[in-house]
């Protein structure tokens, strides 16, 4: 089970922090990281983590998010800088573990003046 917090109203240039906590059996080798989907677009990757360190961004959230995770609490968090109106969508949580991909219930960012 996923469980994300810390969606939200905020404005252009603002900061947003969200998290994720991943409950159940959870294999110490996994990738965790987080997708977004805005109105009429497909979900698309915005950051994952590996448990091993790797670490991948979408070329649009670059320099600006930051993934990290608490392996020890199966958590893991992506601050959110310099948050644009083209952020808005809403971001799952997710963990891939033996090829198998999980899924929480989404959080929505809104980027709105």
């Amino acid at each position: 089970q996923l469980q994300a917090s810390g969606g939200g109203l905020v404005q252009p240039g603002g900061s947003l922090r969200l998290s994720c906590a991943a409950s159940g059996s959870i294999f110490s080798i996994n990738n965790m990281g987080w997708f977004r989907q805005a109105p009429g677009k497909q979900r698309e990757l915005v950051a994952n983590k590996g448990s091993l360190g790797s670490t991948n961004y979408a070329d649009s959230v670059k320099g600006r998010f930051t993934i990290s995770r608490d392996n020890a609490k199966n958590m893991v968090y992506l601050q959110m800088n310099s948050l644009k109106p083209e952020d808005t969508a809403v971001y799952y949580c997710n963990l891939v573990q033996r090829s198998v991909h999980y899924w929480g219930k989404g959080t929505l960012v809104t980027v709105s003046s």
